[in-house]
């Protein structure tokens, strides 16, 4: 039972781990969206704000939830297993503590702008954002290798 369990566990946490680091790299990888114009970029980035603010804080916080117990369950699937399974929980965390502490305050910020008369220095904004984010783009990168990593090491257990 509990290797269905760990099974299932691990599988949906790959699953929204893998959907959220997939989402963050796809901003890093579009580079249409850097070279819209400014109002267009503003108009964008406030509609994504909208959407990830609905959907984000759920998917990852069930992603850490699921991760938590799969690394606890994990612990007897040998040293390895369970710090690679630790380290993805914290490494999911770390974007969390990254998107309200840093990333957040910025999409508020870009939520308040009327895109046809953006305020002096609007770019300065959107360049620390994409900076921030590349960071938060790593860590959910490092979160999906370590998960992938545990899956291929702990072949007993599925």
């Amino acid at each position: 039972m509990v290797s269905l369990a760990l099974t299932v566990l691990r599988a949906a946490g790959l699953a929204l781990v893998g959907l959220y680091a997939g989402g963050v790299l796809f901003v890093v990888i579009a580079p249409s969206v850097a070279r819209l114009p400014g109002p267009a970029y503003v108009r964008h980035w406030q509609a994504l704000n909208a959407d990830h603010g609905r959907t984000m804080p759920p998917l990852l916080l069930t992603a850490v939830a699921i991760l938590l117990v799969a690394a606890v369950i994990s612990w007897r699937h040998g040293r390895l297993v369970f710090v690679l399974g630790a380290a993805a929980v914290i490494l999911v965390v770390l974007t969390i503590v990254l998107t309200v502490a840093a990333l957040e305050p910025l999409n508020q910020l870009a939520n308040t702008w009327d895109p046809d008369r953006l305020p002096a220095g609007w770019d300065e904004s959107r360049e620390r954002w994409s900076r921030l984010h590349l960071v938060r783009t790593a860590l959910a990168l490092a979160a999906f290798a370590c998960l992938i990593t545990v899956q291929f090491l702990d072949r007993s257990h599925p």
